[in-house]
């Protein structure tokens, strides 16, 4: 397989894990570094690259579908919203920093459309959460840690 397929798929499973669709990108990345075939490095930047531009749809999807909530299609339920923008307005852009939780952190990336959260600290706040979660993943499964 060529290294734009292999890059391109851990991208794509990246971006889609962090968007309405069910998605492993830490199966994915954890496979690549495995078989070791390709730099820990440039792997971990793809899947954090597709992963945090999925969070972005996430974000504009809550920017400006937030009047179609209840609809089925809305990517987040609407008692997971309502409870993702409590703690928003608790904790603030803050956390944002929770957007790589497996439970909750994607409706944390919609809310924080909803609440008009300025892309650029929205970006930046997701960035550093989504790229330290797929270097500590990188970092175990290399027995770097643990």
């Amino acid at each position: 397989m060529t290294d734009f397929a292999v890059l391109g798929g851990l991208f794509a499973v990246a971006f889609v894990a962090a968007t309405i669709l069910p998605a492993q990108s830490e199966a994915a990345l954890v496979a690549l570094l495995a078989a070791g075939t390709h730099s820990p490095s440039v792997l971990v930047a793809v899947a954090s690259l597709g992963n945090i531009l999925g969070a972005v749809v996430n974000w504009a999807l809550g920017r400006g579908a937030v009047r179609f909530r209840a609809r089925r299609w809305f990517p987040v339920s609407p008692s997971t919203l309502d409870r993702a923008t409590g703690w928003y307005h608790r904790w603030g852009r803050w956390s944002l920093l929770l957007s790589w939780a497996p439970i909750g952190g994607d409706a944390l990336t919609v809310a924080a459309g909803v609440l008009r959260e300025p892309l650029w600290s929205f970006v930046a706040l997701v960035s550093v959460a989504k790229t330290a979660r797929y270097i500590v993943l990188a970092a175990v499964t290399l027995g770097v840690v643990g």
